[in-house]
C-alpha cells in the first residue's frame, strides 16, 4: 500500500463500504474471514476470451461462458482449501467502465454478483465486486487489497488472480510482509512466473474446467 495514498487502513475501509460488508443483512467484515480470493476481472475476462477462441478452433465446437461458481471452487482448491464449513470472501476488482464479466456466468457486477453468496461442499463464498475510482486505479486497488489482507490477522489464506502487469509489485509486498505474517498465499498466472514466499498455480487449468473443456477433447485417444 503506497504511503502517499493511504495513511492507514481506516481510510481505505471508508472508501470501500461494499467490500467490507457482503450486504446489509450480513455483518461479516472482509478482514475477519479466514480465506480471501482476489480476482482482477479485466484480466480474467481477457484470458477466458483467449481460451474460448483458441479451443473452439482446436476441438471444433462452441464453448459457452465459464461457470463462475465452478471457477471459484477450482481457485479455492488450487489454493489449498478443502471440504468443510469454510468461509471465503471473493473480491472481484474491475475497471470503472466495466459493468460485467463478459465470458463468465453469472457476470453482472451490480445485479448478479455484488453482495451475493453461494454455498457448496467447500463452504460459503461471499462475493463483492469492487470498482476502481478516480483516486485509485485497478492495479493499485488490487495491490492495496492484498496489503490489507496481509496485515489482517484473521485472514489465513489468500488466493490471487492478478494481471501480469503488476505481478512483480505484488511479489515485492508479499516478500516485505513475510517477516510480519504467516499466511498460505497462492498466486495464479498463465505461465510460471518469478517465485517468492508463496505458492504458484497455472490459471489456465481452472479456467478450462469452468469452461467445460475436457482433457479427452484436447488429447483424443
Amino acid at each position: 500500500m503506497s504511503e502517499e495514498k493511504w495513511n492507514d487502513f481506516d481510510e481505505f475501509l471508508k472508501l470501500m463500504p461494499n467490500f467490507v460488508h457482503m450486504n446489509e443483512n450480513t455483518e461479516r467484515p472482509l478482514v475477519t474471514c479466514d480465506n480471501l480470493i482476489i480476482i482482477d476481472a479485466d484480466f480474467a475476462d481477457r484470458v477466458a476470451f483467449d481460451l474460448i477462441v483458441n479451443f473452439e478452433r482446436i476441438i471444433g465446437r462452441p464453448i459457452p461462458n465459464a461457470d463462475l461458481a465452478r471457477w471459484i471452487d477450482c481457485l479455492a482448491l488450487d489454493g489449498g482449501l478443502r471440504e468443510g464449513d469454510n468461509h471465503t470472501q471473493v473480491a472481484i476488482i474491475h475497471s470503472k467502465e466495466k459493468t460485467r464479466l463478459e465470458y463468465f456466468n453469472p457476470g453482472d457486477f451490480k445485479n448478479e454478483l455484488n453482495g451475493k453468496a453461494f454455498s457448496d461442499n467447500l463452504g460459503e463464498f461471499a462475493i463483492n465486486a469492487l470498482s476502481e475510482e478516480q483516486i485509485i486505479g485497478r492495479a493499485d486497488l488490487f495491490i492495496d487489497t492484498m496489503q490489507l489482507a496481509l496485515h489482517a490477522e484473521e485472514v489465513k489464506r489468500i488466493i490471487a488472480v492478478p494481471d501480469e502487469e503488476y505481478y512483480d509489485d505484488l511479489r515485492a509486498i508479499i516478500r516485505k510482509a513475510d517477516k510480519q505474517t504467516e499466511k498460505h498465499i497462492t498466486m495464479m498466472a498463465m505461465q510460471p512466473m518469478p517465485g517468492g514466499n508463496f505458492f504458484q498455480e497455472i490459471l489456465g487449468y481452472s479456467l478450462m474446467n469452468a469452461l467445460g473443456i475436457r482433457s479427452e477433447e484436447i488429447n483424443p485417444q
